[in-house]
């Protein structure tokens, strides 16, 4: 018997975690988490995140076949995202519904996603975004909300292919040129543009003027979600004019509050 009704209709199966809580202050979710398991088979990834003690689950998990599990109700608060920010917000388990996509990870060879999977990605977030009103640039990454820690859904992560389909915000990259860049160790105010600039995108990252090793990590985050072909952490041209095509797409109320 299930613990819960599935959200989804598209829902194959209910395998419940007993790994959850209860959103902060009854928050709302507005925002989808996609992550990737990391782990060598699915039957592990199953098991640590329904499996109490673990202290780790997600509402869904989307097999490489394309069936999903739902593991916690969305009414619920997962404990997915762990210590991360997003615009201003830094309890993500609670503004968020987090989906695990099985996929073995940097760590294990890191393999290409299956289409089938992806298309079931795409049909899970549709309907988590008409149910929950998660505007299309909260669809975001593991390593967009905590990308000193996190990786993941990495760089193979085929979020054009989302963004086709109206999950996620997407510009087309800018082509890597040579030219000047921003790297580890430059101070300028021309650093704290670009960190207040992340900063309205959503990331968490201190507005110092200067290039350390945080704003770094961001960069790299996001590069990983919008700019792929290169993950250096240098801010170059297309990593800069990536940003502020993201921005200007943005809708009106769509630019996140600088982070502090």
């Amino acid at each position: 018997m299930r613990a819960f009704e599935p959200d989804s209709s598209i829902v194959s199966d209910v395998i419940p975690s007993p790994n959850y809580g209860e959103r902060n202050k009854a928050r709302q979710p507005d925002m989808i988490v996609l992550h990737y398991t990391g782990m060598p088979d699915v039957e592990g990834a199953l098991a640590r995140l329904c499996t109490a003690g673990t202290e780790v689950s997600a509402h869904y998990v989307v097999l490489e076949d394309g069936r999903i599990v739902q593991c916690v109700s969305e009414a619920r608060r997962a404990w997915h995202a762990g210590v991360s920010s997003w615009a201003g917000e830094d309890d993500i388990n609670s503004c968020s519904i987090g989906v695990e996509i099985i996929n073995r990870g940097h760590d294990w060879g890191y393999p290409e996603y299956p289409l089938r999977q992806i298309a079931a990605v795409i049909a899970l977030c549709r309907g988590i975004m008409l149910r929950r009103k998660v505007p299309a640039h909260r669809v975001l990454g593991h390593s967009d909300v905590a990308p000193a820690r996190k990786k993941d859904p990495g760089e193979k992560f085929p979020w054009h292919s989302l963004a086709n389909s109206g999950v996620g915000h997407w510009v087309t990259p800018a082509p890597v040129v040579r030219g000047e860049t921003l790297m580890l160790g430059t101070i300028s105010d021309e650093v704290l543009s670009l960190q207040q600039a992340l900063a309205r995108y959503g990331y968490g990252v201190p507005l110092t003027g200067k290039y350390d090793a945080a704003t770094m990590e961001v960069i790299t985050a996001f590069q990983r979600h919008f700019r792929p072909a290169r993950l250096d952490g240098v801010a170059d041209h297309s990593t800069l004019s990536t940003l502020q095509a993201l921005l200007a797409s943005l809708p009106a109320e769509g630019t996140a509050v600088a982070s502090k």
